[in-house]
């Protein structure tokens, strides 16, 4: 499914930067490529697949649903420093509504802007917003796994992760057609991010970068 990067092609020199420097060894957390489309996460148990990918709490959070076609796998989890995995859950979250908002046709999704916030929020509706010109979903199971997290002090994380599209495809919503392509190193995918913690206690992802075909993701 190398379509689905395309929205996080906008990663910054900075992000990569800043991860270094904070003792992520990952990479930036942009994800992107020219020709390439992004999938949603889902949290959970380590590598527990799951078609609603929220709860409500005290944040309020909004509610995550995907066709039952579809499906994202998030491993690691559970780190043993409760921040660390309250930031892993909200980055997964923030995966997902990116996904929801593919599978819905909008950019106008609570969760999508929920999750999102400053560069991260708008490279992720202009992403969204080429499945919608080209009429695309996608269907299949993405893995994510190798995730990591540093914090930096108190609202403050870098998150870095791999991704699997092997067993994922695009589709075009008009024509029904699936894009079936074999599973190459373009398949795996090396992303860095950046979260802040807003007042409600939500760890938005504020910036991305990505490296498709990273050696770091390769099986």
């Amino acid at each position: 499914m190398t379509r689905r990067s395309r929205l996080l092609t906008t990663a910054t020199a900075g992000v990569a930067a800043a991860l270094l420097l904070a003792g992520c060894g990952g990479g930036d957390g942009d994800k992107s490529d020219s020709n390439s489309k992004i999938a949603g996460a889902d949290t959970g148990t380590s590598a527990s697949p799951s078609a609603s990918a929220s709860s409500a709490d005290t944040a309020g959070r909004p509610e995550i649903t995907f066709p039952s076609d579809a499906k994202n796998v998030f491993e690691d989890a559970k780190t043993g420093d409760a921040t660390k995995d309250a930031v892993l859950a909200d980055s997964a979250l923030g995966v997902n509504s990116v996904d929801e908002a593919i599978f819905k046709g909008s950019t106008d999704t609570k969760a999508l802007g929920f999750y999102h916030s400053g560069k991260a929020l708008e490279s992720s509706i202009t992403y969204v917003q080429g499945f919608i010109d080209d009429s695309d979903t996608w269907i299949g199971e993405i893995r994510f796994f190798d995730r990591k997290v540093t914090l930096s002090g108190t609202n403050r994380a870098y998150v870095t992760y791999c991704s699997d599209e092997s067993k994922a495809f695009v589709k075009n919503k008009k024509t029904k057609k699936v894009d079936r392509n074999p599973a190459t190193s373009k398949s795996y995918v090396l992303y860095h991010t950046v979260l802040a913690k807003n007042a409600d206690g939500v760890w938005q992802t504020t910036d991305i970068a990505s490296n498709r075909g990273d050696k770091a993701c390769q099986p």
